[in-house]
């Protein structure tokens, strides 16, 4: 089912939410419902944060850098846990990925 190898993500990818997913935030935390298949994905305070980044920003080099700014982190752990959020988002239908392309200059 998973049409996009999780072994393609890494930072240069541009993550695109689902128009499928209404999201709900409450107290900071998150949960993401995905209409299509009507199943949810909770995500605590970090985990909302990152989702609010990823909607503003949408490269994930982008999001590691905002998020690395708001929280005292090792950069190479942040990276890590950025991507496995990210894949498990992938996973469960929330988001899709693009990759980086020449004509994208950055500036989300």
């Amino acid at each position: 089912m998973d049409t996009q190898p999780r072994s393609a993500l890494d930072l240069a990818a541009i993550v695109i939410p689902s128009p499928e997913v209404l999201v709900q935030e409450l107290d900071g935390e998150a949960v993401l419902l995905d209409l299509g298949s009507e199943r949810y994905f909770g995500l605590d305070d970090v985990g909302t944060r990152v989702w609010q980044h990823l909607l503003e920003h949408r490269r994930l080099e982008r999001v590691c850098e905002e998020m690395q700014k708001e929280y005292d982190v090792d950069e190479s752990r942040l990276r890590a846990d950025l991507l496995q959020l990210v894949g498990e988002l992938i996973e469960a239908g929330i988001v899709t990925i693009e990759q980086n392309s020449a004509n994208d200059t950055g500036n989300s």
